[in-house]
C-alpha cells in the first residue's frame, strides 16, 4: 500500500502543472458549493438530474456537491491529484452525457448547452493523471519513510 501510495504521489514541481491542479480544484470547489448555496442552480442541476434519467436523483442531488466540494479542496492541496483526477474524470464523463440528453438549455444557467467546460476538464484531469499534482502541492513534501 506504501508503495501505491508513493508512485500516486511521484510528481515533479512543474508550475504549468500546479497551475492546472488549482484551476480544475478551484472549479469543482465552486461548482459544488454554488449547486448547494445559489438556490436557482441548485434547481437547475436537479431539472438535469432528472431529464437525464440518472438514477438517485434525491440523493445525487445533494452528494455530487459534496463530493465536488470535498474534491476541488484536496486537489487544491495536491494531495494524491492522480486518484482524485480519476474521480474528476468519472464525473467529467457523467456531465458530459448529462449536456448530451438535456434538451432544455434554461438548465444550463451559467454554461453553454454543449459539453464544453466537461471535455476541457477532462482534458486537464488527463494531464494530471500523467504529470501529478505539480507545484504548490502536498505530494511534493518530503515523506518520512519508516526503517525496517
Amino acid at each position: 500500500m506504501r508503495e501505491f501510495l508513493e508512485q500516486i504521489q511521484t510528481t515533479s514541481p512543474s508550475r504549468p502543472v500546479g497551475v492546472i491542479r488549482l484551476v480544475v480544484g478551484g472549479i469543482f470547489l465552486m461548482s459544488g458549493v454554488m449547486k448547494l448555496a445559489v438556490p436557482v442552480l441548485g434547481e437547475a442541476f436537479a431539472g438535469q438530474l432528472e431529464q437525464a434519467g440518472i438514477p438517485l436523483m434525491a440523493l445525487n442531488q445533494w452528494l455530487v456537491p459534496i463530493v465536488e466540494i470535498l474534491l476541488g479542496a484536496f486537489l487544491i492541496l495536491g494531495f494524491v491529484s492522480r486518484l482524485l483526477s480519476l474521480v474528476a474524470i468519472a464525473i467529467m464523463l457523467v456531465a458530459t452525457y448529462v449536456h448530451l440528453v438535456v434538451q432544455d438549455p434554461a438548465l444550463f444557467p451559467l454554461q453553454p448547452k454543449a459539453p464544453v467546460i466537461p471535455v476541457i476538464v477532462m482534458g486537464l484531469c488527463i494531464t494530471l493523471l500523467w504529470r501529478g499534482s505539480g507545484a504548490w502541492s502536498l505530494d511534493l513534501r518530503p515523506r518520512i519513510v519508516p526503517t525496517e
